[in-house]
């Protein structure tokens, strides 16, 4: 196993399916991100202009590098519907070898 120093786990929630599939695939075809994951039927309950609503949402598992993550936040901020969309990034400890490499390729592989 390898440190991961330079590859972050990131979290983005969407409204539904089809919203998540536009941001996962923008980031993807854009070499943002190596991968997006999409992880459908969560419930979020959450503090909004003074109360606590909840909805149902899609969350969004995102692979990418530290080089990556400034230009994937100003993309996934200029094409999500919400007010205040959710953009958590989480650096990685560790991984596999290969798949850490296969995440390097994949960002930085010519179209």
């Amino acid at each position: 196993m390898k440190t991961a120093k330079s590859v972050f786990l990131v979290l983005v929630t969407a409204p539904n399916l089809k919203v998540g599939r536009k941001l996962a695939r923008l980031a993807v075809q854009t070499r943002l991100a190596a991968c997006a994951n999409l992880l459908p039927k969560l419930e979020s309950h959450y503090w909004w202009q003074g109360k606590v609503e909840s909805s149902s949402e899609v969350l969004l598992l995102i692979k990418t590098s530290k080089a990556k993550l400034a230009a994937l936040e100003k993309l996934i901020l200029a094409e999500h519907p919400y007010d205040t969309p959710e953009f958590i990034a989480i650096p990685l400890h560790s991984g596999n070898d290969r798949y850490l490499a296969w995440i390097a390729k994949s960002l930085s592989a010519v179209k």
